[in-house]
């Protein structure tokens, strides 16, 4: 599993073999002070619940909404030196798109309510320590290549930056940032497959320096019901730091399309690796205007 992720470059270059050019309509000429018209809309596609972002951008002219309602981690670490649990609350984050041309749209990320809570248990003794507030904001930048209006691959490319507004105790105080590829393909028999690269700049946890981390993430999905839908995810994150494990996970949840406007989410993702939370439960809402 530590070298899952050197098999993400090999699916990318298998599907990008599968591109088949765009069709019409032509929807170049609108942007974000010329909206594009409710009957041109794309069908509605997210970066979430999954962790495997999207290639699809907001319509340009249009605003969506990806937010999620509550999600709550658990981590529980335990041997002969240490037994530590941390619990994790984010309520209300939400990630704001705007769509600036039929190619291109903006995002922002916002935290506003985290909870960690740990709890230290050492030498018969309990220490609890619970800090709460404002997390971090991470602006967003999509551009899609090939894909948007029904082909049957997509690819985009999503460079980002994180401010570092997290109230002390929440986040590293650093202003960090990197690059994602965000690829999908139409699979037999009503599947698709999504596939994403990314490269990150990050601060060392001693706070001194900088290094790379590098994700790679499968997901692939299937429609249960003409609105409910599924998917499975494999995750991996490897830290190029000294002495940072490997981070995985396998996520798995379900949608469900209230409208064509109106999309809900639910599900957990589950710690592959001893760095990876145990369990993670999540549901939300994404909501196109």
């Amino acid at each position: 599993m530590k070298r899952l992720h050197l098999l993400f470059p090999l699916t990318l270059a298998f599907g990008i073999a599968g591109y088949s050019a765009e069709p019409s309509p032509d929807k170049s000429s609108f942007n974000l002070f010329n909206p594009t018209p409710a009957s041109l809309l794309r069908e509605l596609s997210t970066d979430r619940p999954d962790k495997t972002e999207c290639p699809f951008t907001v319509d340009a002219g249009h605003l969506q909404l990806e937010m999620d309602w509550a999600v709550f981690s658990r981590d529980h670490e335990s041997d002969n030196t240490i037994d530590t649990q941390v619990e994790a609350w984010s309520l209300a984050a939400v990630n704001i798109k705007v769509g600036l041309t039929n190619r291109s749209d903006f995002q922002c990320v916002i935290e506003p309510l985290l909870q960690v809570t740990t709890t230290d248990r050492v030498a018969q003794t309990t220490t609890t320590e619970r800090v709460r507030g404002f997390g971090d904001i991470t602006l967003r930048y999509k551009w899609n290549f090939w894909g948007n209006e029904g082909a049957s691959s997509a690819l985009a490319v999503m460079p980002f930056v994180k401010l570092p507004t997290a109230k002390t105790g929440l986040g590293n105080d650093s202003v960090e940032g990197g690059v994602i590829l965000p690829y999908s393909r139409d699979l037999p028999n009503g599947w698709g497959l999504g596939v994403q690269l990314e490269v990150d700049i990050m601060r060392d946890e001693g706070g001194d320096d900088l290094h790379a981390e590098y994700v790679g993430s499968v997901t692939v999905g299937h429609d249960l019901t003409k609105d409910l839908g599924g998917y499975i995810e494999v995750f991996s994150q490897h830290s190029a730091e000294h002495g940072v494990p490997w981070v995985g996970t396998f996520d798995l949840g379900l949608t469900y399309a209230v409208s064509s406007n109106v999309q809900w989410d639910a599900g957990a993702n589950l710690g592959l690796s001893d760095s990876a939370p145990d369990v993670e439960f999540f549901t939300g809402i994404a909501l196109r205007f």
